[in-house]
Formats: C-alpha cells, structure tokens, sequence
C-alpha cells in the first residue's frame, strides 16, 4: 500500500472492478485483488475490510459512474426519444465491446449473494442501483411529458420501469451475444413505448 499516500482508492476498485466482471465474485480470489491492486493483505484489509466490502464498493462505484453518465445525457436532452435511443444505444455498444461485462453489477451481486458470502446487502445494493436507473429515466421522462414530448396517456414512471427493465435485458442479450440485429429489432420496439 502506498507509503507516499499516492493511494487512489477509486482507481484501485476501478482496476479491480474488471476482475469482477470477466471471472464473477466466486472466480476472483482474495490473492487476484491483491495482485491487481499490488497491495498486501494488510494494506487490503485496512483499506477495503474484506472481499466482500470491497465488492460492495466496486458495486457502488460501477453503478454511480453508470447513472451518472445516463443523468447527464437525459438531463442535457431538448428530446427525450434521441435521448433515451442515446442511453439505450451506449449501453448496447459499451456490452458489444465487452460482453464480459453484459451483465454488469446486477449480475456480480447475484453470484455474490448466491455464494453466501455477501447476502442479501450486495442484491439490496443491486435494487438500489436499479431504482436509481429507474428514477432518472422517470425525471426525464417526466420534464418531457410536460413540454409535451410524450403524449398525455403516458405515465413516466411506468414507461421508466420498462425501459429500466429492457436495458436488464439488454444487457442479458450482449452476454449471449446473439447479434446486433436482434437487439435492434428490440431496440425499435422499445423506442415505440414512447410513442
């Protein structure tokens, strides 16, 4: 651990987040982290606690980074269709470059749980993250159906729940690999619900 107090927490659990998603939360050992993060199991334990805290970090820091960047494209839209075919898109394209990666947090908090080691508090954490999802889609969706962007029938929170639960899908789909235009039907589908 950093003598020379040159220790970014943040990037560490950014380096090792990776570890995560290629090998799942059974298949990365205490020694894979401390290789990752080149630090000690003392230097580990006083900055993290324990593989499971420090998975629950990693969660944390995916799922913020991941709402953040979706806050700021639906906050910056002057429309709210090219902004969630935005959203909807980047998610798409991020699992295709690495479909190691498409199930995200919500899948590392599942095999987390399922092993025993970290319970319920990691797919707890895994629901809020979603929720957040589900909150900014609904703000969002909400601002554009004051200006009149979605047609009066609409309700925000119900098309924010499908729309939260259609990137879940998404990301299942990127996994699986089963081609891009598969998830562009489903895509142009989805985009319909806003109509």
């Amino acid at each position: 651990m950093g003598r020379n107090g040159d220790f970014d927490v943040d990037r560490s659990v950014d380096r090792a987040m990776d570890l995560f998603w290629r090998r799942g939360y059974t298949g990365t050992s205490l020694q894979d982290l401390l290789d990752v993060l080149s630090i000690g199991s003392l230097g580990f334990y006083a900055a993290f606690g324990s593989k499971e805290q420090f998975s629950l970090r990693a969660l944390e820091r995916c799922s913020a980074l991941q709402v953040e960047d979706l806050v700021k494209i639906l906050e910056h839209a002057a429309e709210i269709r090219p902004a969630v075919r935005q959203v909807l898109v980047a998610m798409i394209e991020a699992d295709r470059a690495d479909p190691s990666r498409g199930s995200g947090a919500a899948g590392e908090a599942g095999e987390a749980g399922e092993a025993g080691e970290a319970g319920p508090s990691v797919a707890e954490r895994a629901v809020a993250a979603l929720c957040r999802v589900e909150s900014a889609l609904a703000v969002a969706l909400d601002r554009a159906k004051s200006r009149g962007d979605l047609p009066p029938g609409k309700d925000p929170v119900e098309l924010a729940r499908f729309l939260t639960t259609f990137v879940q899908g998404l990301r299942v789909v990127g996994r699986a690999r089963l081609g891009r235009s598969f998830v562009e039907d489903a895509l142009a589908v989805a985009m319909r619900a806003l109509d």
